[in-house]
């Protein structure tokens, strides 16, 4: 089992940088993989990123590939999300999540969720 608790939320201004950290506690960080989903208010939760276990490989979501980038540090139980270039339509709060399978999309296969981080961002 993995307890995740996000942080680094914020107001920003359109063109700024946020990045948001996601810490997990427990031993077995290293044997999931993580993802990054968002939600805007009135609208479903929707995948931003996810990375394996290893940190070795990652994927995005189209609208944001080439401007947010996922991490991990294994050794600090923490996964980043590194995200650049903001726009008024990625305001939504942001979970992180844990699967037992890496290369989903898809929030049912992700069993341990944080309590989420509000991102605001201003035009």
């Amino acid at each position: 089992q993995v307890h995740l608790v996000e942080s680094g939320g914020g107001l920003v201004q359109a063109g700024a940088s946020l990045r948001l950290s996601c810490a997990a506690s427990g031993r077995t960080f290293s044997s999931y993989a993580m993802g990054w989903f968002r939600q805007a208010p009135g609208k479903e939760r929707v995948f931003v990123a996810a990375v394996s276990r290893g940190g070795g490989n990652t994927f995005y979501a189209s609208s944001v590939k080439g401007r947010f980038t996922v991490s991990r540090d294994n050794a600090k139980n923490t996964v980043y999300l590194q995200m650049n270039s903001l726009k008024p339509e990625d305001m939504a709060v942001y979970y992180c999540a844990a699967s037992k399978y890496y290369g989903t999309s898809t929030a049912g296969e992700y069993g341990y969720w944080g309590q989420g981080t509000q991102v605001t961002v201003s035009s």
